[in-house]
């Protein structure tokens, strides 16, 4: 009588958390405090890329989105968080309205919402967004925000707190929360992504 043992291997397949970071108008991948971030990061082995955006000086929204979802197409199988800056904010928004990915947090920095008086920027924003789509593709969300911003009111981060229902973090004398403005890092935002990480 031969006997056999079977062991059943189970796979535990382990899901990465991964952070990408979209920079503004006229933007680069490690401008103001997305180097500092990623280092952040990197200490605690989470995984963070800045991405560089097409035609930064003169964006199409489109573009910008398709690279959103060229990379997160690539990494699906992961944990994926988003943060964007200025221009890097809408740009989510409708990323978040046309996907088919479920993103676990969102962090929204100095973002418009609402009309920009630059033209060639002007499309990101002159729609209405489709808040009920852009909730049910992403766990959490938050905004940051200073509270002295010479480029986008306050008040356009109040209304995306109010529409995503998230928490709305303003940094006193932060204006743009840009290099220029000498945010070379953004501690805020580490604590909310650490939040994020933790539900």
């Amino acid at each position: 009588l031969l006997c056999s043992n079977i062991y059943i291997l189970t796979i535990h397949f382990i899901y990465m958390k991964k952070v990408f970071m979209i920079h503004g108008l006229e933007g680069t991948p490690n401008g103001g405090w997305r180097s500092w971030l990623m280092n952040e990061l990197q200490k605690i082995d989470i995984y963070a890329c800045s991405l560089s955006m097409p035609n930064e000086v003169n964006p199409i929204c489109d573009e910008w989105v398709e690279e959103i979802n060229r990379v997160v197409n690539r990494n699906k199988e992961d944990e994926i968080y988003l943060i964007g800056h200025s221009l890097g904010v809408p740009t989510i928004l409708h990323f978040l309205e046309k996907t088919d990915a479920k993103i676990s947090g969102v962090i929204l920095v100095s973002g418009p919402s609402k009309k920009i008086d630059i033209e060639k920027i002007s499309h990101f924003v002159d729609k209405p967004l489709d808040f009920g789509t852009i909730q049910s593709n992403c766990k959490n969300f938050s905004v940051i925000h200073g509270e002295d911003d010479p480029v986008v009111p306050l008040g356009d981060a109040g209304f995306l707190s109010e529409k995503l229902n998230c928490d709305l973090v303003i940094v006193h004398e932060g204006k743009h929360l840009n290099g220029s403005a000498g945010f070379t890092q953004l501690p805020e935002c580490l604590m909310e992504l650490q939040t994020m990480f933790a539900k």
